[in-house]
Order: structure tokens, then C-alpha cells, then sequence
């Protein structure tokens, strides 16, 4: 029998109620916990936690490269103070001995305490940080909120579901052997997704999958991929963790206050479409595992 893979989900903020905090994550907390292999035993143990303290170096981020967490999963919903140097350090060494992460941001600036992350930082394009010449467009995307700036993309409202379109060949963490073409289709909607790419010079990281915003049409990038190689580990970086969120999963799980716009309920009523979610997720981690080929 194989030994669960141990799976950290971690963000970036200490608990705190009227926020993100990893309580917000618990769908898929549970849907982690409770995969098995063909013996009937569980893949993964699942550890789920917040930062202890702002402003000095969190005990687990700062130590993953002697921990044995197979894979991390991060969801940085701060606004800039999230990780201390110590914990980039600790997020760069654990990736160079070959762990596995998955890290997700949201809109404009929120999560940039990840941008200076080894190579992985770089993935993640900012309104201020990791800014590429030429990106930003000269209004915002998603219009229903002015006061956020770009990169704001406009999927739909929280609680529906966006069809994607996968960039060929199809990553694995992508197929899903129940739907009629081995593909999956949808991820929960948000209104302004983050914004992600392939690091330049990177030879192994590519865009996985693209979406479209329902304000303008602008195609976006969802998802990027490196592949493991030489040492170090696989990761994923997502868009926006509002893929992941209970929200967006089930709007009736509630959110922060300060969440302004009304949900919908095109996922829940969406065919297929959180079968396809929850795969996503699922090959998301065996991929990170090593799991899935």
C-alpha cells in the first residue's frame, strides 16, 4: 500500500473571519481527504491552516523543505504582506527538492507576497508587481467594478460555471475519462480572475488552459504548468483562487462582507459541470503526486 501523500493547504492571512480564511476552503479540504486508491485507502492527508502571525517567519512556510509535505497548496489572499522572506524561501527550497505546488492568487494586486517565489513567482502578473511590457489594457476588463484595476477578467458571477478551452495537447490534470471527448470543460466563474502566464525562458512551463470574459471578450489564461525536471518539483498556478473557494463551489456557504456582487447558481445547475471541478481539482493533486501521467 501506498503512503497518503501529505497535502498542505495554506494561505496567506492569519485567521480572520470577515476574510479568505482557509475555513473558506473546506469543500475541498473534504474532497481531497476523501480520495482512495483501488485498495480502498485514503491518497492524501490533508493539513489545512492560516499564517500564525504577520510580520515574522510563519513555523511551517519557513521549514517545508525539512518537512514531509508532499504538496502545497497556497492561496495567497493577502494584499502584500502575506508571506515573509523566510517563507519564500522555505515555499523555493521546498519546490527545488521536488515538492509539488499549487499556488492561486485573485485580482490586481491581491496575493503579491508570492511574486518573488524562486521561478514560480513569476507566473503570476500583477497591477504593480511582475508587470509585462504591454500588458495591461487601457480600461478594466470587468466593468461591474471600476475600483478594481486590471487584471480584473470577468468569467461570471461567483456560483456559475465557466467553460474553458484547453490549450493542445491536454494537460492531465485536464482529462476526465467520463466525458464523451476524455476532456473536462468547466471551473467556477468569478468576476475578476488574476492574471497568469508561462515565465519567460522557462522551457517547461506552458498555458494550460484559457477563458474568455463575459465584459469584453478578452481572452485570458486560467492555467500554467511547469513540469518537473531537474530536481525540482510540478506546479500549478491558477488564475484566481476562486476555483477552489466554498463560495463559488456552493454560494450558500456564505462570504466576506465585502463581496459585492450577487452570486449565481449556474454551476450548481450546469450539467456536468461540477463533476468537472471536482476532477479538476482531484488531478490537480495526483498530478502534483506524481500520480497522474
Amino acid at each position: 500500500m501506498n503512503k497518503p501523500v501529505k497535502i498542505l493547504l495554506q494561505t496567506t492571512i492569519v485567521t480572520t473571519d470577515n476574510d479568505w480564511h482557509i475555513g473558506r476552503f473546506s469543500l475541498l479540504r473534504d474532497l481531497l481527504a476523501g480520495l482512495t486508491g483501488d485498495d480502498g485507502q485514503p491518497l492524501f492527508e490533508v493539513t489545512a491552516r492560516d499564517r500564525v502571525s504577520v510580520g515574522c517567519a510563519d513555523p511551517v512556510l519557513s521549514t517545508l523543505a525539512e518537512s514531509d509535505y508532499g504538496q502545497v497548496w497556497l492561496f495567497a489572499v493577502d494584499t502584500g504582506d502575506g508571506l515573509h522572506a523566510d517563507d519564500r524561501a522555505g515555499l523555493s527550497a521546498f519546490h527545488r527538492r521536488g515538492g509539488g505546488l499549487m499556488i492561486t492568487r485573485d485580482h490586481m494586486d491581491l496575493g503579491c507576497s508570492i511574486c518573488s517565489i524562486d521561478v514560480i513567482g513569476a507566473m503570476h502578473i500583477f497591477h504593480n508587481h511582475n508587470r509585462v511590457a504591454g500588458s495591461l489594457p487601457p480600461a478594466p476588463d470587468d466593468r461591474g467594478t471600476p475600483q478594481i484595476l486590471w487584471p480584473n477578467f470577468h468569467s461570471g458571477a461567483n456560483g456559475d460555471a465557466q467553460r474553458i478551452a484547453i490549450v493542445h495537447p491536454a494537460h492531465p490534470v485536464l482529462r476526465d475519462a467520463e466525458s464523451d471527448d476524455g476532456l473536462l470543460h468547466y471551473l467556477p466563474a468569478h468576476p475578476h480572475e488574476g492574471a497568469v502566464d508561462a515565465p519567460a525562458g522557462v522551457a517547461n512551463a506552458r498555458v494550460i488552459a484559457t477563458g474568455v470574459s463575459k465584459a469584453t471578450g478578452n481572452p485570458f489564461n486560467i492555467a500554467v504548468a511547469i513540469e518537473a525536471a531537474a530536481g525540482n518539483g510540478p506546479v500549478i498556478a491558477q488564475s484566481t483562487f476562486h476555483h477552489f473557494a466554498d463560495y463559488n463551489w456552493n454560494p450558500a456557504s456564505g462570504c466576506p462582507d465585502f463581496v459585492s456582487e450577487a452570486p449565481g447558481n449556474g454551476l450548481a445547475t450546469t450539467p456536468h459541470a461540477m463533476h468537472s471541478v471536482h476532477r479538476y481539482a482531484s488531478n490537480v493533486a495526483l498530478w502534483l503526486a506524481g500520480r497522474l501521467g
